[in-house]
């Protein structure tokens, strides 16, 4: 991570009320009855993520001036949400890496991740019960519920060739823009009354959501496979139709749309095939035009942003939006 980057500028700037996240969240993963959670937790909660979304919740408000600390409770209940839900896609892709390290589920069983993951959900509610507001514990209850239905949507429609960019929008804005609205609302609602801000960094969070699901689309097929922890194409080896494929489904010809079909459709992908996928991505233009998209949410974002009074936190902010265009990882 460069030294210029909004994100690490962020953990800096915010680096004190960060550490009281992370001393909370291994707290409240412990357990002497039950080991296997801390083991499984630690292993994800190290594993070199840069809790982009407990970071945004804190500078949310931070920016607002908020001087009390219940910003760090939601901070850790948006990242235990993030973890479990993490554990539990794991087991639904039978990922085997994530950030380039060996996954819960490979590491333990899928039985440990779902279980592990569950707990940390409950962990999350107790975190919501404790800022002793009903309407932040709607706001993350709601999205906790949205982000599950949205994942069931996507596993519904895989190997789906006819799902369109309106069924791919409503997934990846319960999927992952939900969770950063979430933690952009709910750092707000806890600094201060002014809807309209509220309602601006709520925007804020869903506009840069879909921008980060966009871009790990773009990734999947673009990004170095060193950089990303992952194996390139794997969406297109777990069949997920996303922004690219859907696009040039759109708008390829009769014959590449046919290959896309029968392509997504193997049991048994290999390496071929995801060549042969890129070559219809290019002749499209698909992730060029991937980027775009992105690009756009990106604009959004700093739009709504700049409505807020601007300080240091909100003009990192606005930097934030224009930096996941260019994030490789």
């Amino acid at each position: 991570m460069s030294q210029n980057d909004p994100i690490l500028k962020l953990q800096k700037l915010l680096s004190h009320k960060l550490g009281l996240m992370d001393q909370l969240f291994s707290k409240m993963m412990e357990s002497d009855s039950a080991p296997r959670i801390p083991e499984i937790t630690k292993h994800i909660f190290e594993s070199g993520g840069k809790k982009i979304r407990p970071l945004l919740c804190i500078a949310t408000a931070e920016a607002l001036n908020y001087k009390l600390d219940k910003h760090i409770l939601l901070a850790a209940t948006i990242e235990f949400i993030h973890t479990a839900t993490l554990l539990h896609d794991d087991v639904v892709d039978e990922s085997s890496t994530r950030r380039g390290e060996k996954t819960a589920n490979i590491l333990w069983d899928n039985k440990s991740s779902i279980l592990v993951g569950d707990f940390l959900f409950s962990r999350a509610f107790q975190l919501m019960v404790a800022t002793k507001s009903l309407s932040i514990l709607e706001v993350l209850s709601n999205a906790a519920a949205i982000i599950a239905e949205s994942e069931v949507l996507q596993l519904t429609n895989i190997k789906n060739i006819n799902i369109g960019l309106k069924t791919y929008f409503k997934i990846i804005e319960g999927k992952t823009a939900e969770l950063f609205s979430a933690a952009c609302e709910t750092g707000a609602m806890i600094a201060t009354s002014n809807l309209n801000q509220i309602k601006s960094f709520k925007s804020y969070g869903k506009s840069i959501g879909i921008c980060f699901q966009l871009i790990d689309d773009y990734l999947d097929y673009k990004g170095d496979k060193k950089i990303m922890g992952k194996l390139m194409g794997n969406d297109f080896f777990n069949s997920k139709l996303t922004y690219p494929i859907i696009i040039t489904l759109n708008e390829g010809t009769y014959s590449e749309k046919e290959k896309i079909e029968n392509l997504f459709k193997k049991k048994q992908k290999t390496q071929n095939d995801l060549k042969l996928i890129l070559e219809i991505l290019d002749n499209n233009n698909a992730l060029k035009k991937t980027k775009i998209e992105a690009i756009k949410w990106s604009k959004k974002a700093k739009k709504e942003i700049q409505k807020i009074p601007q300080n240091p936190i909100t003009i990192l902010l606005q930097e934030l939006a224009d930096s996941i265009i260019s994030r490789s990882s």
